[in-house]
């Protein structure tokens, strides 16, 4: 992590991802654009028209399935050139080309839901009779019937779809602000090497046995966000001001309502899950303590959350070993498997390494009819091993739903998103685990299960209530001012991690840099999806292939079913608490573990 960043074309070809198999020429990519935008008005010409024959409906719906697939990959292409280097000019002018494209088709697009809304449900079921050709959009249609309740006249949804691009505007701002225009300060570790602190560095400098440079770290860290504290308290207030504006346009009693109906999820699922995690607080406390105690301090702070407490065994994986040990551990999900978690690496679907301006985190994107992608920005840690398998574990899902079904069917919920890749997570846990001989090895192993558990779990459920609080407060009128969230967000923080942790006034500012805060109540999927991997992986690991059929039968079955219905194919019944609260039981008997090894 020494001296600066490498530029983007610094960066060994070998390690960034393959985008020319999207489009050789980007020319291409501008011809598509435009293809999708000339589709999308020779679908508006059937505006009024939708009731009149079979023949007339399956020709839109064709139609709309190759408009919005071009769109898809104008948009995957564009987003991906743009997160590589956020500073590129080039790259933001095609982003900012697709948002428009995309909202000008939305608004060409608005008559269609309403439109079939209103033909009668004997007329619709005629129509499959006719042309039989129909039944390729059965999950289409059914989807757009479910909603009948929250669908407005196509005026108005013209109307909400010509709002798209504003309503990109915070989410945008706090993109350009994260990752391309905010600097951070240079430190010195204790061999005076001068490290620039990044966002993609952050943790890792968190993890140093260096206690003092953490600390300097973290604060140096955190008070960078606190001098745009009032900017980002902005930027979030507009998010949260445009699920309000959609929620109620669609009439939804709140926005977390809004936000769970659109994955076709109950409500009760979260409240399910943040009523569990309260009732097992006292295994996160107990954490806690026993992370004080192992670190050897006599207060914890949250500059000691990330540090390894098996402070002496700090294993490196070079990518290639990453690679390697990513193999092993997946082979109980079988040959075919592998293979394409071969072709993967062998083929360039994964960008590697952080640079200069390149978008922090990491995620996998599907592109329709080409193969899916991931980015990285890896540092050589066990976490980075653990980020390539879980972004594995979503590239397969989405390889596997999108051989075995069509484009639209393929587009599986975002609830269900986080469970190939957890399990996958859990899969080169229980690898390592067992082979595992060395008793600090072991130790080191189960430090990192019970960070799985805290940062997936309980970190995720606290998101979920500080995102489902604010929300709340600015529903009831509560301006969201930075002091008010960060009066929030401490709160929170104290309220999970006990009061054997000190939580450093600095840490009321996290809220300020998480990206999913923008995504619209996507983080209590981590913790739902996580309790369900521990499961799968658990079945898989006992039952063998048993067990591996019906989950590659999950994957491949996209959105054809309601995600709890879906789960329900491998094995995980989410429409009660139990799989969560036995994914907390195994937190306490990981805890259990460790105190043994430590008595």
């Amino acid at each position: 992590m020494q001296g600066k960043l490498p530029l983007r074309q610094e960066v060994p070809e070998e390690m960034t991802w393959r985008l020319e198999d999207i489009y050789p020429d980007e020319n291409l990519w501008e011809e598509e654009l435009k293809e999708a935008v000339a589709l999308a008005s020779e679908i508006r010409k059937y505006k009024g028209h939708l009731s009149e024959s079979a023949e007339g409906m399956y020709a839109m719906l064709q139609m709309y399935d190759a408009c919005t697939l071009k769109l898809d990959r104008v948009y995957g292409y564009a987003s991906m050139r743009q997160d590589q280097d956020t500073g590129n000019s080039r790259y933001q002018e095609f982003e900012l080309k697709a948002q428009s494209a995309s909202v000008r088709i939305g608004e060409q697009l608005a008559f269609i839901e309403p439109e079939i809304l209103a033909i009668p449900d004997d007329v619709i079921a005629r129509f499959c009779e006719e042309v039989p050709a129909l039944k390729d959009y059965e999950v289409t249609l059914r989807e757009i019937l479910r909603r009948k309740d929250h669908t407005l006249s196509g005026e108005m949804e013209q109307l909400l779809a010509s709002a798209g691009e504003m309503a990109q505007t915070a989410s945008n701002g706090f993109g350009m602000l994260s990752n391309a225009d905010l600097k951070f300060p240079v430190v010195r570790d204790r061999d005076g090497n001068e490290i620039q602190i990044s966002n993609g560095r952050f943790v890792p400098l968190q993890m140093s046995p260096d206690r003092e440079l953490r600390r300097e770290v973290f604060e140096k860290y955190y008070t960078r966000y606190s001098e745009f504290k009032n900017t980002w308290a902005a930027l979030y207030d507009g998010q949260v001001k445009q699920q309000i504006f959609y929620a109620r346009a669609r009439k939804y009693p709140s926005t977390f309502a809004a936000a769970v109906d659109e994955n076709n999820v109950d409500p009760a699922v979260c409240d399910r899950l943040i009523e569990s995690v309260h009732s097992k607080l006292d295994y996160m406390h107990r954490y806690v303590a026993l992370r004080r105690k192992m670190l050897g301090v006599d207060e914890l702070h949250m500059y000691d959350v990330y540090m390894p407490m098996v402070a002496d065994y700090d294993r490196k994986f070079t990518y290639e070993e990453a690679k390697e040990l990513s193999l092993k551990a997946l082979a109980p999900l079988g040959e075919e498997y592998l293979s394409i978690v071969k072709k993967a690496y062998e083929e360039r679907w994964i960008d590697v390494r952080e640079n200069e301006g390149k978008r922090s985190g990491a995620y996998s994107s599907g592109v329709y009819g080409v193969h899916p992608y991931m980015l990285l920005n890896y540092t050589d840690t066990l976490d980075d091993v653990f980020t390539l398998v879980h972004e594995m574990g979503h590239s397969m899902h989405t390889w596997y739903s999108e051989h075995a079904q069509s484009h639209l069917n393929s587009r599986y919920r975002i609830f269900v998103a986080e469970v190939a890749s957890t399990t996958n997570e859990i899969l080169l846990l229980e690898y390592l685990l067992a082979r595992a001989e060395d008793p600090r090895e072991r130790a080191y192993l189960l430090n990192h299960y019970m960070e799985s558990f805290k940062g997936t779990v309980y970190r995720q459920t606290m998101f979920e209530e500080f995102e489902r609080k604010s929300n709340a407060m600015a529903e009831a009128g509560i301006p969201l001012t930075a002091g008010a969230l960060c009066d929030l967000y401490l709160d929170l923080n104290r309220q999970y991690f006990g009061e054997e942790m000190v939580s450093d006034p600095l840490i009321a500012y996290e809220w300020c840099r998480i990206p999913h805060f923008y995504y619209n109540f996507y983080v209590y999927q981590y913790a739902t999806s996580f309790s369900a991997a521990v499961a799968i992986a658990h079945r898989i690991l006992e039952q063998g292939e048993t067990a591996v059929r019906p989950y590659l039968e999950f994957l491949k079955s996209g959105c054809t079913q309601d995600p709890v219905s879906l789960l329900k194919i491998a094995g995980v019944d989410l429409s009660t608490s139990r799989p969560v609260d036995e994914a907390l039981e195994v937190f306490g008997d990981v805890i259990r573990q460790m105190e043994e090894l430590q008595a």
